[in-house]
């Protein structure tokens, strides 16, 4: 990172300029996707438990569930991209409390930049990593037979949305982050209400298998939409209102706790 890259130009009111704002955020946002270069555990977490996803699901489940593997494989990969991508958002959390635990935000306060900055920087690096995560679940359902037969353009509209979600559900994770004690709090926190949030939608089973009362939530459940959504974009079926919904639940979500988040982000930087 360079003076010349980090020092801000201002405005009159002294802002930071929308130019050298987006510029300061890209280049925090590189700065946590070039750590990945000198320490390479840290893309791990966003390697093995996705592929160990894929597996288990698929070998374990799917003759139960489905009958054969393969038949699971077609309806579950993208319920199971899903659930991977929400989880990897606690993530986020954790090494943004970390952050906070450390000092780093504290020396980078110091630096001539936009204070959001390095926030946003980090949520642009992550989603570069549920891009990874993404790409490489797609690859494993490939070769294990999984057939997109949405087309091109169904997988370049299901990955938008992926990371459109994602992007929404971040500012929950920036809250967390910011709230907990420490990382183990944000895990445990965290894990709690994506669990039952993802297990009682229509990622993994049938919605009509559940008793009526769970129905009707998992009906409204936003990973419900958004599975039904990435599943019909990838290999074909109904898709105008699961992605309205989608869309929908992520607006809410982010107008929800992006000021939330950002209002405990100043109050801790």
């Amino acid at each position: 990172m360079t003076g010349a890259t980090l020092t801000a130009p201002l405005t009159a009111s002294g802002r930071v300029r929308p130019l050298a704002w987006a510029g300061q955020t890209l280049t925090m946002a590189w700065r946590s996707l070039v750590a990945v270069k000198h320490n390479p555990l840290e893309l791990v977490d966003y390697s093995v438990t996705p592929i160990m996803f894929v597996f288990l699901f698929t070998y374990v489940l799917g003759g139960q569930m489905a009958g054969s593997t393969d038949a699971y494989l077609e309806y579950a990969l993208p319920g199971i991209i899903v659930q991977n991508t929400l989880f990897m958002t606690v993530y986020t959390a954790m090494a943004l409390n970390t952050d906070l635990t450390k000092g780093v935000f504290d020396r980078l306060r110091s630096l001539p930049i936009a204070r959001s900055a390095p926030l946003i920087g980090r949520i642009t690096a992550d989603l570069a990593k549920h891009v990874w995560a993404m790409l490489l679940m797609i690859g494993i359902g490939v070769l294990m037979g999984f057939r997109i037969t949405g087309g091109f353009g169904g997988f370049l509209l299901g990955a938008v949305l992926l990371i459109v979600f994602a992007a929404a559900v971040s500012w929950t994770a920036v809250l967390i982050g910011m709230l907990a004690g420490d990382a183990e709090k944000v895990q445990a926190f965290a894990f709690t209400l994506i669990f039952p949030i993802t297990f009682t939608s229509s990622a993994f089973v049938v919605v009509d298998t559940m008793p009526g009362w769970l129905q009707a939530w998992s009906d409204v459940n936003p990973v419900t939409h958004l599975s039904d959504a990435y599943r019909g974009l990838l290999v074909g079926g109904p898709v105008a209102e699961p992605v309205l919904w989608s869309l929908v639940w992520a607006v809410g979500i982010a107008a929800v706790f992006c000021p939330l988040a950002m209002r405990a982000y100043r109050a801790k930087v």
